[in-house]
């Protein structure tokens, strides 16, 4: 299964640099896959140690961090001589500070350790850290779920991705059978979403959604649930976080998705759901979207941090927590849940780029979906999704602040008229920050 985060490890290899290398990801999303697969091509030799599974490796890390101390006492454990040509592979690594805290020392001693890490729920530990956390002796990568380019290689479809992507550069538009196919493996990736078991489950099936198993959806559900109990301050933290989080389907469905303390419980206020929130955010189970008050460069100096949507960091999860049925996507009709699962697809695939998207909303009567800071010009995206008709809103925009360029993303074919340029839901995949200039 291609990952695009494989380029990162092979950079950071290829920098040859002491620094350990520390994936931060959700749970399930196929860190331990992707680290495993890079040690084994890359390494003539390497261990495999997982603090989860092996809770005898805690122990090795409660007094002298020193990896000249450390290493020998893994060689005994493991009956294996290690080297420094031997890499090592820390995973769950969360569950021991101090193994957290020993990689500072793995990258300042004399020999070039390949150390790699991983572990869900690190962003949480790391934002709760007791001790002294490795600030710059560590190689820090976030990894998220498949974005729906990985999703077509996954599938065999190389060839209509590569299509996509020169019909994108081209500006053209796809001959209407290559972009109804198009359209309808976008539809399953709304459906099944980005995580690698039900990736693989979509394919065992022979890609027949009607045969798609929910059932794995679920699981990750419960293994979400079970992690925001086990990886909290208290059982009362646990049971916020939990409840956030299984508001957000019903946030996304309000005609205004601004996020509402009070949805989530009745009285609810932010002193005392802030804290929940924030361990969602740094977990990667939540992406927090903020509203922009003015679309001036940076954004970031005007957003208001009370004002935001939230979205799921999988689309296919979504959908299982809210019940959405895969008829639901294929609606034309105007669809308030079909808006949301699109609206959480666009954000999850910005993010996943590296972008920062903001929304901007100055009146009732208009609202631009997405604002991007891209090399500080401000790039106005408008989603076309069902949750309702905001064409006039990005005319209007357009008019008052004279962007070089807008985007309306929908299921349309490619196109532009004038300043509008229309890009397919399926080729989101393509927009690259560095490459947005063509546009300009």
């Amino acid at each position: 299964m291609f990952r695009k985060i494989y380029q990162s490890l092979e950079s950071w290899e290829e920098k040859n640099t002491k620094e350990p290398l520390l994936v931060i990801g959700a749970r399930q999303i196929g860190k331990t896959w992707i680290l495993k697969h890079f040690c084994e091509n890359t390494y003539k030799d390497y261990i495999y140690l997982n603090f989860e599974s092996n809770t005898d490796l805690l122990s090795i890390f409660e007094h002298n961090l020193d990896p000249e101390s450390i290493i020998p006492q893994l060689e005994i454990l493991l009956d294996k001589k290690i080297t420094e040509h031997t890499a090592i592979f820390f995973d769950e690594i969360q569950r021991s500070e101090k193994a957290i805290t020993s990689l500072k020392y793995f990258c300042e001693s004399e020999k070039n350790y390949r150390v790699v890490c991983a572990g869900s729920l690190l962003g949480v530990k790391l934002n709760r850290f007791e001790t002294s956390f490795p600030v710059g002796k560590v190689r820090i990568i976030h990894m998220v779920p498949l974005d729906f380019e990985e999703f077509l290689l996954a599938c065999d479809q190389e060839p209509l991705r590569d299509m996509i992507l020169d019909s994108y550069h081209k500006m053209q538009a796809l001959p209407e059978a290559i972009h109804q196919k198009a359209i309808q493996y976008y539809s399953d990736y709304l459906f099944v979403g980005g995580m690698p078991q039900c990736i693989n489950q979509y394919n065992e099936t022979g890609r027949n959604i009607l045969n798609f198993d929910r059932s794995i959806q679920e699981n990750l559900l419960l293994a979400y649930a079970a992690d925001m109990t086990k990886y909290t301050i208290s059982a009362a933290e646990g049971v916020k976080i939990n409840e956030i989080y299984h508001s957000v389907p019903k946030q996304l469905a309000h005609e205004n998705p601004k996020f509402k303390y009070k949805e989530v419980r009745a009285n609810a206020n932010k002193r005392d759901f802030k804290a929940p929130l924030d361990w969602l955010t740094a977990a990667n189970m939540v992406y927090k979207v903020e509203k922009t008050n003015l679309p001036s460069s940076p954004l970031k100096a005007y957003a208001d941090e009370n004002s935001f949507k939230l979205y799921l960091s999988d689309v296919g999860m979504l959908c299982c927590l809210a019940g959405i049925q895969y008829k639901t996507l294929l609606s034309n009709e105007h669809n308030i849940y079909k808006g949301a699962v699109t609206e959480n697809y666009v954000i999850q695939t910005l993010i996943a780029k590296g972008m920062t998207p903001y929304y901007y909303k100055p009146s009732d009567s208009m609202e631009i979906d997405i604002l991007l800071d891209i090399a500080g010009d401000i790039v106005p995206m408008e989603i076309k999704s069902g949750r309702h008709k905001r064409s006039k809103s990005l005319k209007n925009y357009c008019e008052k602040f004279q962007p070089e360029k807008a985007f309306r993303i929908s299921e349309n074919n490619f196109g532009t008229i004038d300043s509008l340029v229309s890009v397919p839901l399926y080729a989101l995949f393509a927009f690259r920050k560095d490459e947005f200039t063509c546009f300009l």
